[in-house]
């Protein structure tokens, strides 16, 4: 169960047509934007808020039935805080699967014994050549506030004097102003493209390219295109918020405050006038590829299926 389906071409999509392809053959899966009823065993549903009608449905309809809850970057980071429904959902649910390694921390104390940490993944690519008489950085998210792409581009402002610095950033203007905003940004700026989307193998090519990717979000369950460039051999620029530490790890070298340009621009200067620094990250992202390999993703995820629906009642097994 999701809310967003192919159309929508968004983390939530990815992760449930990620999923369903993961626990194929082993179970018929069904991919649904809202649940209107059905015999199946069992539930998984991405977002607690967005999800919430579908969610009641399925636990009116089968009590006994396990019901899995994939918490979003807004679930976890702002819903399950305020809104009544995304907290009726956390209650209802048997299990709770978090995206980053510091997404239980943000339950409430009694509902951590529901998480499971399921670490999203990709196929791992080879860095492409860089070139050497420039850096080239990348950003990659639509245009919206929550990727908060104003503080790339103040950080590209400030550095607009630095004809070694080249700027990209990929990403449908989902906020028609903030499309504005970075038409105008191009046009002032000569070493700024504004690419808008692009097919996600033309982005992954792009991600291999560049020197590094920023990642400016003020709130994230666990960005795949993180997950992406740590897979490829890219460094990562990254906003100090739990959904980047979890997939980064704590002492990770590139980060900065969330909406700190400053501190962004001067990573990116110092990544290009030092090149141990960009060593320096790599060899941390390295260590921690292993963790998105598909085979321990799928392997967590059937896990939990599994168990679950061992757990149901004896005259209720599929």
């Amino acid at each position: 169960m999701t809310p967003a389906l192919a159309a929508a071409n968004n983390g939530n999509w990815q992760t449930a047509h990620r999923w369903a392809r993961m626990l194929q053959p082993a179970y018929r899966v069904g991919l649904t934007d809202r649940w209107s009823g059905g015999d199946e065993s069992l539930m998984i549903a991405l977002h607690a808020r967005r999800s919430a009608a579908s969610i009641q449905a399925w636990r009116a309809a089968h009590v006994d039935r396990p019901l899995v809850l994939v918490l979003t970057g807004t679930d976890l980071y702002r819903d399950i805080d305020v809104d009544t429904q995304a907290q009726h959902s956390l209650a209802l649910a048997d299990a709770l699967v978090v995206l980053n390694e510091m997404g239980p921390q943000r339950l409430p104390e009694d509902m951590r014994d529901k998480a499971h940490i399921i670490l999203q993944s990709c196929t791992k690519r080879a860095p492409m050549p860089k070139a050497t008489r420039h850096l080239r950085a990348l950003m990659v998210g639509h245009l919206r506030d929550e990727k908060d792409p104003r503080t790339y581009w103040r950080a590209v402002q400030r550095l607009s004097l630095r004809k070694d610095l080249l700027f990209d950033h990929i990403g449908d203007a989902l906020d028609l102003g903030l499309g504005t905003e970075a038409e105008a940004l191009a046009h002032a700026q000569p070493r700024f493209r504004w690419l808008g989307g692009l097919p996600h193998g033309t982005v992954r090519r792009r991600i291999q390219a560049a020197h590094v990717l920023v990642h400016a979000s003020r709130m994230e369950g666990g960005a795949h295109v993180v997950i992406e460039a740590i897979r490829s051999g890219t460094p990562v620029l990254a906003s100090r918020i739990d959904g980047n530490l979890g997939l980064l790890g704590n002492d990770y070298a590139g980060l900065f405050e969330p909406g700190d340009d400053a501190a962004l621009a001067a990573l990116l200067a110092s990544a290009r006038d030092d090149p141990s620094i960009l060593l320096r990250m790599a060899t941390q992202l390295a260590q921690r590829s292993a963790l998105f390999e598909p085979g321990t993703e799928r392997a967590a995820l059937h896990r939990l299926v599994g168990s679950l629906i061992a757990s149901r009642p004896t005259g209720d097994q599929p």
